[in-house]
């Protein structure tokens, strides 16, 4: 088989994102940062002078995701 017809072969398989299935395994391991970043939206909800925002606890719960992911991700590439 040449590598052309291998290439071939691989490209109609249908390629999944293992972060995006990382990420949703993870998920449920990070709640306390996902409970604080909705405690903050809620809290600025009412904000009209768009001062306020809950950009730190989106950035909590995202590295505390990513923190999980890496490894497994990085294993998977191995």
């Amino acid at each position: 088989m040449s590598i052309l017809s291998m290439y071939l072969l691989w490209a109609e398989e249908d390629v999944v994102d293992q972060k995006i299935y990382f990420e949703e395994s993870c998920k449920p391991k990070c709640v306390k940062p996902l409970l604080e970043y909705q405690a903050c939206v809620k809290r600025i909800q009412d904000d009209e002078s768009g001062h306020k925002h809950c950009t730190g606890q989106y950035f909590d719960y995202w590295h505390c995701v990513d923190k999980c992911v890496g490894p497994k991700l990085f294993a998977k590439l191995k």
